[in-house]
């Protein structure tokens, strides 16, 4: 049986405004732009914060309150999320602002936890919570280091140029592939 036609409307208007919040292709190009312009608290922010706020509201109003359109609509949503995850990824191959290279990261993680939280099981809960709340951690950090430290010592945040730093910056570049490392999941760290 079907749900009603106002809970199919009330269903399809959060799930659009989740989408962009969270954010999904195709309802999303905003978020790299975003921290790529934003100064660094907010870039800091946007992805310790803001991000997580989508993915509490897809967990709580789409798979609480309406539970039978999320699971009718659960191949919709692996779609968009999987997606997603290839298109972030495979933009960052042509990205050359850091920063950017970390929002698409970002966009990445939070559709692998859509993905965790549309497979309507409580192992891929608690790993969309666990990704959530490790991005949280990881990211901010290192939009900090890049503009807090990188840009400031060297003005730039392009890529090409900021090659070798290992010797100049030997702490700062540690630190550095032990943020990246958590980011792309190497364990023991939650992404």
């Amino acid at each position: 049986m079907l749900p009603d036609t106002t809970e199919q409307w009330l269903w399809w208007s959060v799930f659009v405004a989740v989408a962009v919040k969270t954010p999904l292709y195709p309802f999303h190009t905003w978020l790299y732009r975003a921290h790529a312009e934003a100064p660094l608290i907010g870039s800091v922010v946007l992805a310790g914060i803001v991000l997580k706020i989508a993915t509490f509201a897809f967990s709580q109003i789409l798979l609480l309150s309406l539970p039978a359109l999320t699971a009718l609509n659960a191949p919709l949503l692996f779609g968009i999320g999987v997606q997603t995850l290839l298109l972030s990824s495979l933009s960052v191959i042509r990205a050359t602002d850091i920063k950017a290279v970390i929002a698409l990261s970002s966009v990445g993680h939070i559709a692998l936890s859509t993905l965790g939280l549309a497979s309507l099981n409580p192992h891929g809960f608690n790993g969309a919570w666990l990704l959530a709340f490790a991005h949280g951690v990881i990211s901010p950090a290192l939009f900090i280091y890049v503009g807090g430290v990188l840009y400031h010592r060297t003005h730039t945040r392009s890529v090409r140029y900021l090659r070798g730093l290992a010797l100049t910056l030997p702490l700062g570049s540690s630190l550095w592939l032990a943020a990246s490392a958590a980011n792309i999941g190497v364990p023991p760290f939650g992404n």
